[in-house]
């Protein structure tokens, strides 16, 4: 797969993910309860302790997150690649944590934190594929592939 491809997958992954963690992050400030379905149990999910992070809810750093994302697929540096690859990385490791916590101390499912969960997999799985077939320039700079 040609790297404007994965670029193209990676734009559409963060902004499905965008729109997740935006509903999420709503839903948490304004109060109410999320349209959960699937049987699921997102309210004991979504106000358990581990719904937050030092005071941030982890649905404002998924937000946070998938921005910065979609932000480094318009930056054309080898940095960029870097980076997005990081943050896709590190927000698989989080999610992780997360789905292991729904699972086994909440005893609960959140389908919309499953899917943030799937989406955050497929992204660092897509931007670390990205990274590794970049071919480097002179001076770090990875030639734009548009």
């Amino acid at each position: 797969m040609s790297d404007r491809r994965l670029r193209q997958v990676a734009i559409v992954l963060a902004l499905i993910g965008l729109g997740v963690a935006a509903y999420l992050t709503y839903v948490h400030y304004e109060g109410i309860e999320s349209v959960c379905g699937l049987g699921g149990d997102c309210e004991k999910v979504q106000t358990s302790e581990w719904s937050d992070l030092a005071g941030v809810p982890v649905a404002l750093l998924g937000l946070i997150g998938y921005a910065a994302i979609l932000a480094t697929l318009f930056v054309e540096r080898e940095e960029a690649l870097i980076a997005g690859a990081l943050i896709a990385l590190v927000g698989f490791g989080f999610s992780a944590y997360l789905t292991y916590r729904e699972l086994f101390s909440i005893d609960a499912i959140c389908p919309w934190c499953v899917a943030s969960a799937v989406i955050m997999t497929l992204l660092a799985i897509v931007m670390t594929a990205r990274l590794l077939r970049a071919p480097t320039g002179d001076r770090g700079v990875v030639p734009y592939v548009g």
